[in-house]
């Protein structure tokens, strides 16, 4: 099993060139199922999750051609099964978004209640009840969701939470349903509004774009399009958070500054110099942290992504910060291995109180789920001596390539087996 060793090295300086969003990505992928015509997308990034959404759609059908890494051509003209298999959505819960797309085509879809990180409970009530507002006739038996519908028809859908999978998921099922349908209290996420660009492009008809109100009036068919997947606004943000910890001047390009509002404010708070343009963030940190407070909020608040590296950047920062976490219930997992490297972090509830120490050391530590291997991996930069970041396994699901990235502005990183 791969691991990442780190060494304590320093200051980073140079260019980072930000991948593509896998929150975006994903959603993206699977809606190719709502056309026969050809997907052609490009900026993807090179992930497990990726891979694993790839093997599920050629598995019901789907023709995925990757000349390039980085771009794919999908054609679901010969889908013959309609469904999602427990093997694979098991190792990623996005996988529950072939649902929506499948049942607005093929009127049919058997999905298995999905899996991932073990970060708290994320149910798919919202897109079972949404579904059925859309006359969708679903059951739940063996583990698997079966939904069926001869045309799903327009609804006004009120979602008890805020769901970005949810909401992805209702949207790629109304672009085909008969009338008109409206998505209130829906995820407000740049991935979201991603998703729906690339529908509209494929002849999708939907207003309130990055609001929460998403008016979609559905059409017969859906044709092929090209889209370029939005910058992954996390990855930028993990690597920022690692500049502010570790100092230094790094310049992030293929980046969308105008998604990370919230975290910016918190990283200048933190003392950091940060400039933006259209497509590039840089990062100026030439002293020590400074503590910053912070509480999780669905977007354009503060990234629950964003709170594990937020939370290393704390542990040697001056003062004290408490850190609010709001959407999962079972977020705090790294805090063990952080303190583990010397932190000085408490936790009641669903917070988390930091006091800044003057450094870290290394250690062995265990990768819980993809934000906490972040966390673990930018705190190994600023410890002193040797860390080793074990299962990161979680980390290749959302991060492409983080060895070479922070390598190439310097960290002394490499994966190892």
């Amino acid at each position: 099993m791969d691991k990442l060793k780190i060494t304590g090295n320093g200051p980073l300086k140079g260019e980072i060139r930000v991948s593509g969003a896998k929150n975006a990505a994903l959603p993206i992928l699977c809606a190719s199922l709502l056309t026969g015509e050809t997907l052609r997308l490009t900026n993807v990034p090179q992930l497990r999750d990726v891979q694993t959404i790839q093997k599920l759609l050629q598995g019901m059908g789907a023709r995925v051609m990757t000349d390039n890494v980085h771009e794919y051509e999908l054609t679901c003209a010969n889908i013959d099964k309609l469904e999602a298999p427990y093997e694979l959505v098991k190792t990623m819960r996005a996988s529950i978004l072939v649902l929506g797309p499948m049942l607005a085509r093929f009127g049919e879809a058997r999905v298995s209640l999905p899996g991932g990180c073990a970060i708290g409970e994320r149910p798919v009530e919202q897109h079972i009840k949404g579904l059925e507002a859309m006359g969708a006739e679903i059951t739940i038996e063996h583990g698997y969701i079966h939904a069926k519908a001869s045309r799903l028809k327009g609804a006004r859908i009120v979602t008890d939470m805020v769901t970005v999978t949810g909401t992805e998921n209702l949207l790629m099922a109304a672009v085909l349903a008969e009338g008109t349908t409206v998505l209130e209290n829906a995820a407000q996420e740049p991935e979201v509004t991603d998703l729906a660009e690339c529908l509209i492009k494929m002849g999708a008809k939907i207003t309130g774009l990055g609001t929460s109100t998403l008016t979609i009036e559905g059409v017969d068919k859906l044709h092929g399009a090209e889209h370029a997947v939005i910058a992954d606004r996390i990855e930028a943000g993990t690597f920022l958070c690692a500049v502010a910890m570790t100092g230094g001047d790094v310049t992030l390009t293929h980046a969308r500054p105008d998604t990370l509002d919230a975290v910016l404010d918190k990283l200048r708070e933190a003392g950091a110099d940060i400039s933006t343009g259209a497509d590039w963030i840089r990062i100026v940190m030439n002293q020590r942290p400074k503590a910053v407070s912070l509480r999780t909020a669905p977007y354009p608040a503060f990234p629950t992504d964003m709170q594990a590296q937020f939370m290393a950047m704390n542990t040697v920062a001056e003062g004290t910060g408490v850190v609010t976490e709001t959407i999962f219930e079972n977020r705090f997992m790294h805090v063990p291995e952080l303190r583990r490297m010397g932190a000085s972090i408490n936790v009641e509830g669903n917070t988390s109180i930091i006091q800044g120490v003057a450094g870290l050391s290394g250690a062995t530590v265990m990768a819980t789920d993809l934000r906490a291997s972040a966390s673990l991996v930018i705190a190994g930069l600023i410890a002193s001596g040797e860390t080793i970041v074990d299962r990161i396994y979680h980390l290749d699901r959302g991060y492409e390539h983080i060895e070479a990235k922070l390598g190439g502005v310097g960290a002394q990183i490499e994966r190892i087996n």
